[in-house]
């Protein structure tokens, strides 16, 4: 018996701006690991299982695309939701979590109080984003969520490099983000949808009085179950100790050595036309992650 493991279960794609014509192949992106941490060299289209609207299609192609940098960008609410005394607790499950990553990983290291602002730019030197971490400082302003994410997918969809494997871990609080701007979100949500990073959301009930959250909650939750990314709500900065490495550990079986990036050329069921539906793709015995349509689609 063969065993399938799909990308997140089923792949939400969605993506109703993406309109594919009859006859013409759907060509997507993705990361596919070994979960032994073996390198995978080749993927046989046999060994793909690829469904729209729970019908089956045809795997054409399976090929490897050249090798990239994994890319990280990690926004820490930094502002008035973050009590001062956690500030260490904080800093300990930072430097756990960048610990976790594999050392070929480049990480944009932004905090977002009172706006975003670039505390390392991107880099894969360890010893310059542990040194960040201990630059990490309070602010008295309130995190901007939207804003900061905003900015981060911008960067994202601004990169040329074709199947550019990214991850975001996002740790926010409930404070802040009063006023917002809809059309970012709407920008944000359509972004992530084209380029499907995987989306990690760690929500801090804020420690002030003027906690709302119900955006960072709506937003983040959303995106995360999009990406089928991982989001977690904590009442206890305490937990950020943990929580944090355990979060790197497991963006990191993305990204290690061992993964690569692969397009994947197939033909939607009875050559249907017009937009994508609802996409599963299983390989069989790996894993398969960060699933994008390619460009030109």
């Amino acid at each position: 018996m063969r065993f399938f493991r799909f990308a997140t279960g089923v792949m939400m794609l969605g993506l109703t701006t993406v309109v594919v014509l009859a006859q013409k192949p759907l060509v997507l992106v993705g990361t596919i690991t070994d979960p032994t941490g073996a390198e995978v060299t080749s993927v046989d289209p046999s060994e793909v299982v690829f469904t729209e609207n729970g019908a089956n299609g045809t795997v054409l192609k399976v090929e490897p695309v050249a090798a990239l940098v994994p890319k990280v960008q990690l926004l820490v609410d930094n502002g008035i939701g973050m009590p001062n005394t956690s500030l260490g607790d904080l800093r300990t499950g930072l430097k756990g979590l960048i610990s976790a990553l594999p050392t070929n990983v480049e990480v944009t290291f932004v905090t977002t109080a009172p706006q975003p602002r670039m505390l390392e730019k991107p880099t894969s030197d360890r010893v310059k984003l542990l040194a960040a971490v201990d630059r990490l400082t309070p602010d008295s302003g309130a995190g901007r969520f939207v804003e900061s994410i905003y900015e981060a997918t911008d960067r994202m969809v601004k990169d040329k490099q074709e199947g550019a494997s990214y991850t975001f871990i996002v740790v926010a609080t409930t404070s802040g983000d009063l006023n917002y701007r809809d059309s970012d979100v709407k920008s944000i949500s359509q972004r992530v949808q084209q380029k499907r990073p995987a989306m990690q959301v760690v929500l801090l009930n804020g420690m002030n009085s003027g906690s709302i959250g119900g955006i960072q909650t709506d937003l983040g939750k959303g995106l995360a179950d999009m990406t089928g990314g991982r989001f977690e709500a904590i009442n206890v900065p305490g937990r950020l100790v943990t929580l944090l490495p355990e979060i790197g550990a497991n963006a990191a079986k993305g990204m290690g050595p061992g993964a690569k990036q692969f397009r994947l050329t197939l033909q939607r069921p009875a050559n249907a036309s017009g937009a994508l539906g609802q996409v599963g793709i299983g390989v069989n015995g790996k894993n398969i992650a960060n699933l994008s349509v390619a460009a030109g689609q």
